[in-house]
């Protein structure tokens, strides 16, 4: 517990991150802005069970995540490595147990943007998730100047109790699989991703079509 008496909220901020760019970057800083957030562990997929394609080697990833998020204000910010060392396929369930043994009196907050959270019955013990943790779902601004929103009674077989809260963001047209793309035909992606993660791809020749 804190002074306060409330127990402190840890965010849970995971992806493939391949490669992480600017529109998580803003998450992360929205998070740590509006959500009272006492740690925010930005968390690398290992080997993720629901992506069709191979990722990038997952120490380039772990290297472009702690790249994309060292200026963050705050020393708030975690990156955690536990998933890319763990043997296996990638479930959020069992990071969410970890993290409730590490810190019992935490209260976790995983976040997602609206498709994820649209997708939660597809997740490995997805009701068991929303048993531990409070699912934060990032809004992002359209362009037409409304919000798209997820309604969590959507959801089947949605378990009682399980919490959701809003997470605003701003407008951001960036997506991994364009940068990806842009990458690989030699097309500069330097405005889509942090400056550091920009070299970091250059240098290693990531995404490189030959």
């Amino acid at each position: 517990m804190n002074s306060s008496g409330k127990a402190p909220r840890i965010g849970v901020f995971g992806g493939a991150f391949d490669p992480p760019h600017n529109a998580h970057v803003a998450l992360a800083e929205a998070a740590l802005a509006q959500l009272e957030l006492a740690e925010l562990h930005v968390i690398p997929t290992g080997q993720a069970w629901h992506k069709s394609r191979t990722l990038t080697p997952k120490e380039d990833r772990l290297a472009m995540t702690r790249l994309a998020f060292a200026d963050l204000k705050g020393g708030k910010v975690v990156i955690d490595s536990r998933e890319v060392l763990r043997d296996g396929p990638t479930y959020t369930l069992d990071t969410l147990h970890e993290l409730q043994k590490e810190q019992p009196g935490a209260q976790l907050v995983l976040i997602m943007g609206a498709d994820q959270a649209s997708a939660l019955p597809s997740w490995h013990g997805w009701q068991a998730i929303l048993g531990i943790a409070i699912v934060s779902v990032a809004y992002r601004a359209l362009s037409t100047g409304g919000i798209a929103r997820f309604d969590p009674n959507m959801l089947p077989n949605l378990p009682a109790g399980a919490r959701f809260e809003a997470l605003e963001l701003p407008a951001m047209d960036t997506s991994a699989t364009e940068i990806r793309r842009r990458a690989a035909l030699g097309v500069d992606i330097s405005s889509l991703v942090p400056p550091t993660v920009a070299r970091y791809i250059d240098q290693h020749h990531l995404y490189r079509s030959a």
